[in-house]
């Protein structure tokens, strides 16, 4: 089911320094080539605060990959949730399929064939010889024995193949956060909502396959993400660093990656989006974050929320439309 789960996902978000100390250092002579990733116990960022009218949001801005070996020490973000009246999740997108889980079921096969080139092609016979060469290189390198990857449409193709180099490079997009958030919310009874916005696919079977025949302009998706690993892999590693050790200022000037939006586009921009409205889901469920927090900061006393620190910090991001609706807001320390 991962072609169909990679687009509500790309649909649901707008696909997002100090020097870094690992428990074991290099010799004091040796040539560093790239960030050493950090490890085992970190505090991870503070949190942004919001307030109007006497009442406060905390709101955590997340980011992923992370050291795939660290573990977050969490105690404040969850002191805070237990003293909340609301806990707000980032936006998300439900996919509403006819016959439920029942039907999804029967979609599978479907859905896994939505990933592949049409007509039996492979990458050698839709992507451009030199960006060819380079993707041969890096799929060589990270996915030596998935020769299958070759079929797959680029935008898929380039998802593979930055999972792959994510996972060489001591990273992981686990999210360690959610399951935090949640276990915190349900042991202090915490009201929890889940903002975003619903799908239904009434004719999910003749959606993919349209989507399986349609042609995607997904080339600059899959040269960009192949730029961010011959040469950004170090800037997500030390991304990564700077979320896990609570540096905001270093996590703030690293460049994210922005790939994300050229994949998205490359999906959003499909007729058969466009025409069930899937090209709308980024917009929609980004409002309905803020018309939840909005309520959240009216109803409570205290708040919490977590979404992506990109979608947080970026320009026209969620803190300049908060912002807008009358709200103070103060950087972690």
């Amino acid at each position: 089911m991962s072609a169909f789960v990679r687009l509500l996902a790309c649909a649901a978000l707008a696909f997002t320094s100090s020097t870094l100390v690992a428990q074991e250092s290099a010799p004091a002579d040796a040539a560093v080539l790239e960030s050493i990733v950090v490890r085992g116990e970190q505090p991870g960022p503070g949190l942004w605060k919001v307030t109007r009218g006497g009442h406060v949001l905390w709101i955590l801005g997340t980011t992923r990959p992370l050291p795939r070996d660290m573990t977050w020490l969490s105690r404040d973000v969850e002191a805070v949730i237990g003293e909340s009246g609301e806990v707000i999740l980032p936006p998300r997108v439900r996919m509403n399929v006819k016959g439920g889980l029942l039907g999804g079921l029967l979609l599978m096969p479907t859905l896994v064939g939505a990933r592949d080139l049409p007509e039996d092609r492979t990458l050698a016979d839709v992507v451009p010889a030199d960006l060819h060469a380079r993707w041969s290189a890096l799929r060589m390198k990270y996915l030596p024995r998935d020769k299958g990857v070759d079929r797959r449409r680029p935008v898929f193709a380039a998802f593979e193949l930055f999972d792959a180099a994510i996972d060489q490079s001591g990273l992981s997009f686990k999210d360690i956060v959610d399951p935090v958030v949640r276990r915190a919310a349900k042991r202090g009874k915490v009201m929890l909502t889940e903002p975003g916005v619903e799908l239904r696919i009434d004719r999910a079977r003749a959606a993919i396959k349209e989507f399986k025949k349609a042609s995607l302009d997904d080339l600059d998706c899959l040269s960009r993400t192949i730029e961010i690993i011959e040469s950004r892999i170090d800037t997500l590693r030390q991304r990564a660093n700077a979320w896990a050790i609570g540096d905001i200022e270093a996590l703030a000037s690293l460049p994210a990656p922005d790939h994300y939006q050229a994949c998205q586009d490359a999906l959003m921009r499909s007729a058969v989006a466009e025409q069930r409205g899937i090209d709308e889901l980024p917009a929609r469920a980004r409002q309905a974050w803020i018309d939840a927090v909005d309520q959240a900061l009216t109803r409570h006393a205290v708040s919490f929320a977590t979404v992506g620190v990109v979608m947080l910090t970026e320009a026209d991001g969620f803190l300049d439309r908060l912002r807008a609706l009358g709200v103070e807001v103060e950087a972690p320390l």
